[in-house]
């Protein structure tokens, strides 16, 4: 076991373990705020993954969670915009803490990589991972019920 590895499994034990939990059960709010949490930690853990194991198709899978990850969060937020309006969650602490997780990770992944067509990918996926996690959460926190025009 690399270092890579270990870092992958304690981000996995710790972060995802803690959002799959909030998932499980208790107020909207939180299963919301856990959801999006979820996405936001597992991208971290493939690019983690594919650096300690060797295996650049990790990426492309941490690629395709950091775009459909928010995604899926932003569909819940505006379906369930009247659920959370009356009782908006609020997770700045976990969402800035999974943003600069996110953005730890990528930083260390690409310079491990080294300037090539994979550090345009990884970068790619900072900016959709730390971009896409800080909007869903605005919206999950009522940014989507601005809009409803009902």
């Amino acid at each position: 076991m690399n270092g890579w590895i270990l870092a992958a499994v304690l981000v996995l034990v710790t972060g995802v373990g803690a959002t799959l939990w909030g998932v499980a059960g208790g107020p909207l709010r939180r299963r919301a705020t856990a959801q999006n949490l979820c996405t936001a930690l597992a991208c971290p853990v493939l690019l983690l993954l594919a650096q300690g194991y060797g295996r650049p198709a990790y990426v492309d899978l941490a690629l395709v969670l950091a775009v459909l990850g928010p995604v899926g969060t932003l569909v819940y937020a505006r379906l369930l915009a009247d659920e959370l309006a009356d009782d908006p969650p609020h997770a700045r602490g976990p969402t800035w803490t999974a943003a600069a997780l996110g953005a730890a990770v990528v930083g260390a992944v690409a310079v491990a990589t080294g300037p090539d067509r994979a550090l345009v990918k990884l970068l790619v996926i900072g900016v959709l991972l730390v971009g896409g996690n800080l909007i869903a959460s605005r919206a999950l926190a009522g940014g989507m019920q601005e809009g409803r025009g009902d």
